[in-house]
């Protein structure tokens, strides 16, 4: 029998999703031996990149080491900065601010979650402080302090993680020199035309516009909204989720760096949407995603530059798009990756999550030339269940509000939702309890975050917590916040933890 491995994968376009997708494929490969896989990308410097996800989440960190990317020089070739978690204003209500911090609110007590012992003292102390007073990423935040996490015990000095910001297109062009160091190809050429192989509809080939053909065994669409393959060639279906997420536009300016650097991202919501502040080193990311209905073009330009608080660097660039996902991102022999695949608006800085993800579940699942159905089957399924559940994720911010001042707020509030997300809300409105339905996802924190931060308070909480003393328990908490704030204090500026640190060559 012949050699059933692939040989050769052509990765369809570049970017950030083309690039991190190559770079960890060509690492496994070149360990594997001098010509075990073909890896070549191809690229048209025609067609821009929407390049506007400079905040991650956590688990970006995780990815980079398994690269073997020193961390700080990846920070310095990125001119990036350090993410503790997002504030919103203005969400819920105008006036509102809350954080959501990448953390707990503190350890467990008697095998029971921290917050849920912050709502039992609520009902028997008055003027209890804040639940953020316990999450020691919050208390970073508030007072524009970083340092990395210390190893050891658990203790407020590691009670947290952290992400970064950073601008995708120094991030895309470090993992494609990684890449192309350890034998990925890269192409430059516009694809016109897609070969299918008549017997079975796979991909044979793509054809570029000077004639080149480029075969292959696995095609990873990374095109983008074209969705060149697993749109155009494959005709898998797009489902589209405006009705939950009626946002459909953005507009994105960069504007010149603040200070103080504050390591987090922002984001303020508007009358017809909300505006995103991320701060790099040489200067400020910014944006408005908007809905079209609620708002004309003109009018959502000037709110983002009104909103501002540094010199906007350029015109505001314009982006359309359509909430949903394809319901097979694996079809055959393409498996589509990041904006091919279906597109959230991001809110909660999941799109570069999602490639990620994407290419590791590829990696997972990776196939030989017969691609077993079942392996894409798992993929699609685990896919299908994350997209899911960042949809539900992003629509609860959406429908916890009380705000009727606009348009967008009025349709919001009253808009029905799935299933899975209805229960989750009711589950914690009547019981203060939290449905995790995607292990893979958002942890019981966040959900708490919102919920909290949103102004959902539970009718009940754990009875099991009520076993325990009040006094006891309130000067454990009182104890706990006096580490967090000494802890804090002790640490530097966020600004100052860059510049001594990981300070761009040209920041």
């Amino acid at each position: 029998m012949s050699d059933p491995s692939i040989r050769k994968i052509v990765i369809v376009g570049g970017g950030t999703a083309g690039w991190m997708a190559a770079a960890p494929l060509a690492q496994r490969f070149a360990q594997a031996g001098q010509g075990a896989c073909e890896i070549v990308l191809i690229e048209s410097p025609d067609i821009g990149t929407i390049g506007v996800g400079e905040a991650t989440l956590p688990p970006i960190r995780a990815y980079n080491q398994t690269l073997g990317l020193d961390g700080a020089e990846f920070v310095k070739r990125t001119q990036g900065s350090f993410k503790l978690g997002i504030e919103f204003r203005d969400w819920g209500h105008v006036g509102n601010r809350f954080f959501h911090g990448f953390g707990d609110f503190g350890p467990a007590i008697d095998t029971r979650a921290p917050w849920q012992h912050w709502l039992s003292l609520q009902r028997q102390v008055d003027g209890l402080p804040s639940y953020e007073d316990w999450s020691t990423p919050t208390v970073m935040a508030r007072r524009n302090r970083f340092t990395p996490p210390e190893g050891g015990a658990p203790s407020a000095a590691n009670a947290y993680s952290f992400a970064y910001h950073f601008d995708a297109g120094l991030y895309a062009a470090c993992l494609r020199e990684y890449a192309m160091a350890r034998g990925a190809q890269r192409i430059e050429g516009l694809i016109v035309n897609v070969e299918l192989r008549p017997d079975d509809g796979f991909v044979a080939a793509v054809k570029l516009e000077d004639g080149r053909r480029i075969d292959g065994d696995l095609f990873i669409d990374c095109s983008g909204f074209r969705a060149l393959l697993i749109g155009g060639a494959m005709q898998s279906p797009f489902e589209d989720w405006s009705a939950l997420l009626p946002c459909n536009s953005a507009q994105a300016v960069p504007s010149e760096r603040v200070e103080p650097l504050t390591p987090y991202t922002m984001s303020t919501a508007k009358a017809a949407g909300w505006q995103w502040r991320i701060p790099l080193q040489h200067r400020t990311g910014n944006g408005h995603v908007y809905c079209s209905h609620f708002i004309s073009d003109d009018e959502a330009a000037s709110t983002l530059l009104a909103g501002l608080d540094s010199k906007a660097l350029d015109a505001p660039r314009q982006l359309r798009f359509t909430t949903g996902r394809r319901k097979q991102g694996w079809v055959k022999n393409v498996v589509a990756i990041g904006l091919a695949s279906g597109f959230l608006e991001p809110l909660e800085s999941t799109s570069i999550q999602l490639i990620m993800d994407g290419v590791g579940r590829l990696i997972q699942f990776f196939p030989d030339q017969q691609f077993k159905p079942h392996l894409a089957a798992e993929f699609n399924r685990r896919m299908a269940l994350q997209y899911e559940s960042i949809r539900d994720f992003i629509v609860l911010h959406y429908k916890l509000t009380d705000r009727r001042d606009a348009e967008l707020w009025r349709y919001c509030a009253a808009m029905p939702i799935p299933d899975t997300l209805a229960h989750q809300i009711e589950l914690f409105r009547s019981a203060g309890r939290v449905a995790i339905l995607d292990p893979d996802g958002f942890a019981e924190p966040s959900w708490v975050s919102l919920f909290f931060g949103l102004g959902l308070r539970p009718e009940s909480y754990d009875p099991f917590v009520d076993h325990i003393d009040a006094q006891a328990l309130l000067q454990h908490f009182v104890r706990l916040r006096q580490a967090i704030t000494q802890t804090v204090s002790g640490m530097p500026e966020h600004g100052d933890y860059v510049a001594r640190h990981v300070k761009a060559p040209s920041a």
